[in-house]
């Protein structure tokens, strides 16, 4: 067999790989992202001016399992996006809300 025979073979292996391991670590952030939620008080989303607690949670929710279903197609890159929106908007701003440190 070739070099160039074995190319497309070892590309794709290649390419799975790093979707797989793409796949994993969004669900991991996405995972934290809903526990964090999870464990908030829920009257402190409306104080930072946020969707409801029960809102995030369906949203944070319904990201895992887009994130299951369409892995790293179209809809699954909302997932993350959603996810990171949460960590990095409304997680900071609960945090100041609650015990006034604000920062991670």
């Amino acid at each position: 067999m070739s070099m160039l025979a074995a190319t497309p073979i070892f590309f794709d292996n290649v390419v799975r790989t790093v979707e797989w391991a793409m796949v994993i670590i969004f669900l991991v952030i996405e995972v934290v992202a809903l526990i964090h939620c999870a464990t908030q008080r829920a009257d402190a989303f409306p104080v930072v001016g946020s969707i409801s607690k029960t809102g995030w949670l369906a949203i944070l929710g319904g990201a895992i399992l887009v994130t299951f279903i369409c892995r790293l197609y179209f809809l699954g890159f909302f997932a993350i996006v959603a996810a990171a929106i949460y960590l990095l908007d409304v997680r900071p701003a609960l945090k100041d809300a609650t015990d006034g440190s604000g920062s991670w």
